[in-house]
């Protein structure tokens, strides 16, 4: 079993790391960061290197990569930068239904535009009170001619305020087939729909999310994705994929927490002593820097099994849930041994404590990952 990347994945890794290292700058994430704006110029010069919507095909505009490769270059981004990696590596959320699922016509008319930042794709799935239950919705469509009326209400929406598509998961209205669903692509200046950006957060700050309220919204049958009734399975497969890309966000901020906290513990001089010389914190970091090490042997694997036609869920959903434990364990760690200082804004480590919060989040919350690894193991009993 080989553990090493290829030639040029280890290039990919590099160009994403240089990069990084020369667009993300501290003064403008800072920024960035505090006011709550989306980094549309440094994603703007990322689709023109082709880092972002590396696995599309490049009939649509990617480089036709796997997702291996995606989770390297979404790793250096999150390393540098935990908001601008975020923002940039969601940029395209959603975009994966249309892909996997979506007809001809909607992968040449959506994807092209995400791909080059002109516009970025949104996945409305989450509703108050839903709790961990996916198998359906309160947000219903209804048939209406050649076409649906879509009436309900989503939250937590990634992307929600950006231009671009949004998809939107909804209960079907039909006494003769009960409990299917559908997904169908709304344009956001469409009439019947509200879009409410959503204010202050703990983390991920630069990624705009909003909570939408749809009424008699009018969404053509071109817009269904795949077939009625298939909406449920769309969305957990999409979920089983963007889990490894989590994962790799978790394993980026974890290893970015991680170099602030070993730079600092280098620099930093108590007693007469440099502080990476105590016990304590040596021992902190041996620690620290093991967690980030299963955290991305779990994710790679994830990522190669989905590339060589042998995709894992349960594996996917163990990646996403080491890597954002180990993110948030290690930002922590990372912050504790900056001591007082660590708690300052305008200090990095301080960003990465909570955007590392957020990842558990990021397409379903940490107890229902494990509920279906439970399944996978257990079953229902």
């Amino acid at each position: 079993m080989d553990f090493r990347l290829s030639k040029e994945q280890e290039d990919i890794k590099k160009a994403a790391r240089e990069f990084a290292g020369g667009e993300f700058d501290p003064d403008v994430a800072l920024e960035l960061e505090k006011e709550g704006q989306y980094p549309f110029e440094i994603l703007k010069r990322a689709c023109e290197l082709g880092f972002v919507g590396m696995h599309i095909p490049e009939e649509y505009g990617g480089q036709e990569l796997g997702i291996l490769d995606n989770a390297l270059v979404v790793e250096e981004f999150c390393r540098q930068n935990s908001g601008i990696g975020m923002a940039l590596a969601l940029s395209v959320f959603g975009a994966e239904m249309i892909l996997r699922f979506g007809s001809d016509d909607q992968r040449e008319k959506y994807l092209p535009p995400i791909i080059k930042g002109e516009s970025s794709s949104s996945l409305a799935y989450l509703e108050k009170d839903q709790g961990n239950d996916f198998t359906s919705f309160k947000t219903t469509a209804t048939r209406n001619g050649n076409g649906y009326l879509i009436n309900g209400n989503k939250s937590l929406v990634i992307n929600g305020s950006l231009p671009g598509p949004i998809i939107v998961l909804c209960q079907l209205a039909d006494n003769r087939r009960p409990g299917k669903q559908v997904a169908l692509i709304v344009e956001k200046h469409a009439n019947g729909l509200v879009i409410s950006p959503m204010g202050g957060r703990v983390g991920m700050r630069m990624l705009p999310m909003a909570d939408l309220t749809i009424s008699a919204l009018k969404a053509p049958h071109e817009n269904l994705i795949g077939d009625e009734g298939q909406g449920q399975g769309q969305l957990v497969n999409f979920l089983n994929e963007m889990n490894i890309e989590a994962a790799a966000m978790a394993t980026g901020i974890a290893q970015g927490a991680f170099d602030l906290g070993l730079t600092y513990a280098k620099q930093r001089e108590q007693f007469g002593r440099k502080i990476g010389s105590f016990e304590a914190i040596r021992d902190r970091l041996a620690d620290m820097d093991t967690q980030i090490e299963v955290a991305r042997l779990l994710t790679y694997r994830a990522a190669w099994q989905f590339d060589n036609n042998d995709p894992n869920p349960k594996i996917n959903y163990m990646a996403k849930i080491v890597s954002a434990e180990s993110a948030l364990e290690v930002a922590r760690d990372s912050l504790h041994i900056f001591g007082g200082y660590g708690y300052v804004v305008d200090n990095l480590i301080e960003q990465f404590y909570r955007d590392a919060s957020m990842v558990d989040i990021i397409g379903m919350p940490g107890e229902m990952d494990k509920s279906f690894i439970a399944n996978q193991i257990i079953g229902n009993i």
